[in-house]
């Protein structure tokens, strides 16, 4: 995992042999599992190491140590596995409502001695319900266009709590529709980074801060995030 071993030196990550052991056995993981029933359509190796890999630990100087994280619709454990890899002085909560991705998280986590994640079988919806104003950074990869995403993870962070967006190309597009989401749960864009993965590929990681508590209403319960977004 060259380009893997390259980006992690650029971040001055200290045990890179031990640590590139783990993505390296978090990949074999991946593959097993995907073979049973689908996590993702990206197997090749060095796909994976810079589309899913490099691409989760993008964030890794926006995020501060000893911090308490979720990564919302965790899915295969992207973005969250590889940061908890990284930075095992802060801790993860993962959620995703599918039993069997959870399933295949937990060895993840089993496998990689990974004491700094927990796994919680949940919409994220009902999860944040009983996780308000909790947690110092949410997450989001490839979950749902910003309007939605922010009723699903403004009202679980902490005033002054952190989403990052992991967005593409269309992201001016997204920000335009999600103003009115903005404005009722209390948030604002802090910061735009806007990144190039080693091959080539776009990547913008937004940085939504929360400025005071939400309504009690939102989340809104069941799926009206989805079907009716603010």
């Amino acid at each position: 995992m060259e380009e893997l071993k390259n980006y992690l030196e650029s971040l001055k990550i200290q045990n890179i042999d031990k640590i590139l052991n783990k993505f390296s056995i978090y990949y074999d993981l991946l593959i097993e599992w995907n073979n049973k029933f689908n996590l993702t359509s990206i197997t090749d190796k060095k796909d994976v190491e810079i589309k899913h890999f490099i691409d989760s630990i993008s964030s890794y100087n926006y995020i501060n140590n000893n911090s308490l994280i979720c990564d919302i619709g965790a899915g295969a454990g992207f973005p969250s596995i590889p940061l908890a890899i990284l930075k095992n002085d802060s801790h993860f909560v993962l959620v995703d409502s599918l039993n069997k991705r959870v399933n295949f998280l937990n060895e993840v986590i089993n496998k990689l001695e990974l004491k700094n994640c927990e796994c919680i079988h949940a919409r994220v919806e009902d999860f944040a319900i009983k996780n308000k104003n909790r947690f110092d950074y949410t997450i989001a990869r490839a979950v749902a266009p910003l309007n939605i995403l922010l009723e699903y993870t403004i009202p679980l962070l902490k005033i002054n709590g952190k989403l990052i967006a992991y967005k593409g190309s269309n992201i001016d597009e997204e920000i335009n529709e999600a103003k009115n989401a903005f404005n009722l749960l209390n948030s604002k864009i802090s910061n735009k980074y806007i990144l190039s993965l080693p091959n080539g590929d776009f990547r913008c990681l937004l940085e939504v801060i929360k400025t005071n508590n939400c309504l009690n209403k939102y989340p809104r319960s069941g799926n009206k995030p989805r079907t009716n977004p603010l």
